[in-house]
């Protein structure tokens, strides 16, 4: 159609939005310049409509990424803006886009669908939360042009600012944000927003903050909320009892769970990812996570990015193995070895590289009990880790050290010789003969290889000798699929040693040094 009469082209924009997408297409083809101009402006506000993050891709020009865990999200804002009540609980690793999406582009899209309504952020401190608001009220005061929504001029304030209301209408939207604990008498919400109700572990940690947090849910933040209204809860998963927590532990029914770890933990992850795979491989591949693992820790890396203040138990090892079966470091003493080993798990590729290494010492005793003494690993090279695996065989007087050789053929051994020679150079042996080293190959499957040792602390005979946190974090959560960890590589390979008496380290044959003397 080149050309229309005004009432023809009246109708032709009122009918416009109805048509599927081919149809559309095909009209614009077929319009005037002048026109094309129109509908191409009713395609921008259509797309805008969609969800937060076609209004974000449009309003900064394709600049605002998007990944299929943003999309669980904006999912989640069309069911809500589209008349369900529902109680979201979000968790996310960092700079993954939650906080963006859920807290900022969320609310501006949600008000620019029912710009009558009111929205409440909170989060542990009003400067954040404020942070939030000003964000918003700023692209309302940009884009009031394109939304189709304004400020009330009289209201304006980053904490709490209202939208014009419609012609004919006394009833205006708008927002406010509050910090965690603060009042918030005279306010209610038609969709309210936690983000981040504690500032980090030490906070969480606290019995009186994380009961300060839920009394001011349950008699602040929720009683203001309007009929039908829906809530969104971002988290951090700091401790199991935090706000998350006791909501799943006193109303699971009533919550949406976007549960989104940073690597794929279990078979029923949200978005079908194997086990092991990133949430968001473009920005942060597995490699890049790897890195953030290493630098800031077990425990904050579950907690930030696996959402998992404790661990969850993976397929193959319990935590009730683990715990039930635990002895006090000062209970040691008492019990006489009859083998100490050392187990090391380096890194493969470049030795001079710094990776953590896997550095664990076990022993048995004359009744098969196995028990795991240390957990020395850490991040180190070539030129340091085989110091430490024989100051640790010295510490434990260890009659077998264990390397695994699957990188680098006998360059492990070589490694451990020489640090071995250079602390008898220095005479810091003590005059102890060297333990006795014992290549193992990894060849086969991760899972043949750990299933064994996970049966025999099942069984009650492999004992940890106090609290090895990291440790034991790899051990429960890994699942067969993942990579496994060198901590509980080393563990398997130290543990698998011993769990046979007969080889006394050297498979076919006995020590002839008489080096486990005493120890029978």
């Amino acid at each position: 159609m080149a050309t229309a009469t005004p009432d023809r082209e009246a109708e032709l924009l009122a009918q416009y939005r109805t048509l599927p997408a081919e149809q559309r297409l095909r009209v614009a083809q077929r319009a005037n310049p002048e026109l094309r101009v129109k509908l191409a402006g009713i395609e921008r506000s259509m797309a805008m409509d969609r969800s937060p993050g076609a209004l974000a891709a449009v309003l900064t020009e394709g600049r605002e990424k998007q990944a299929p865990h943003l999309d669980m999200i904006d999912s989640a804002f069309r069911r809500i803006a589209a008349g369900e009540k529902l109680q979201v609980m979000l968790t996310c690793p960092p700079r993954h886009g939650k906080s963006q999406r859920a807290s900022r582009w969320g609310p501006l899209w949600y008000l620019r669908r029912h710009p009558e309504r009111r929205v409440m952020i909170a989060s542990y401190g009003a400067d954040l939360a404020d942070d939030h608001g000003r964000w918003v009220r700023d692209q309302l005061g940009e884009y009031s042009s394109v939304l189709g929504i304004r400020l009330h001029p009289a209201s304006r304030a980053a904490n709490r600012f209202d939208l014009e209301q419609k012609r004919g209408s006394s009833v205006r939207g708008g927002m406010v944000t509050a910090g965690v604990g603060g009042g918030l008498t005279g306010k209610g919400f038609d969709l309210g927003i936690i983000d981040d109700p504690f500032k980090g572990h030490d906070d969480a940690a606290s019995p009186a903050q994380r009961e300060r947090v839920w009394e001011w849910y349950r008699s602040v933040f929720f009683t203001r909320r309007a009929p039908g209204a829906s809530l969104i809860l971002i988290n951090t998963r700091w401790h199991e009892d935090d706000l998350s927590g006791r909501l799943l532990q006193h109303e699971p029914h009533r919550w949406l769970q976007i549960d989104l770890p940073a690597l794929a933990d279990s078979p029923e992850d949200p978005l079908h990812r194997d086990i092991g795979a990133p949430l968001w491989p473009e920005q942060y591949d597995a490699a890049e996570l790897a890195d953030i693992r290493e630098s800031v820790g077990e425990r904050v890396w579950y907690a930030l990015y696996q959402q998992k203040p404790r661990p969850l138990e993976g397929g193959v090892w319990k935590w009730a193995w683990i715990t039930s079966h635990r002895i006090k470091a000062d209970a040691w003493p008492g019990i006489t070895p009859t083998r100490v080993v050392v187990a090391v798990d380096h890194a493969g590729g470049d030795s001079l590289r710094n990776d953590e290494v896997g550095l664990i010492s076990a022993a048995r005793d004359a009744d098969g009990h196995l028990y795991v003494l240390d957990d020395r690993s850490r991040t180190m090279g070539a030129d340091t880790w085989g110091t430490e695996v024989c100051k640790l065989a010295i510490d434990r007087q260890a009659d077998a050290i264990i390397v695994e050789n699957n990188f680098g053929g006998d360059m492990a051994s070589q490694v451990v010789r020489q640090a071995w020679s250079e602390l008898v150079r220095q005479g810091d042996t003590g005059g102890m003969l060297m333990p006795s080293i014992i290549e193992v190959h990894a060849k086969q499957g991760k899972r043949l290889r750990a299933e064994p040792i996970a049966q025999l602390y099942k069984q009650g005979m492999v004992h940890h000798v106090g609290e090895h946190t990291e440790l034991e974090g790899q051990m429960v959560t890994w699942l067969p699929g993942m990579d496994s960890p060198d901590r509980m590589d080393a563990a398997v390979h130290a543990l698998t040693e011993l769990a046979d008496p007969a080889r006394e380290g050297l498979g076919t044959q006995h020590y002839t040094d008489q080096r486990l003397r005493g120890r029978r």
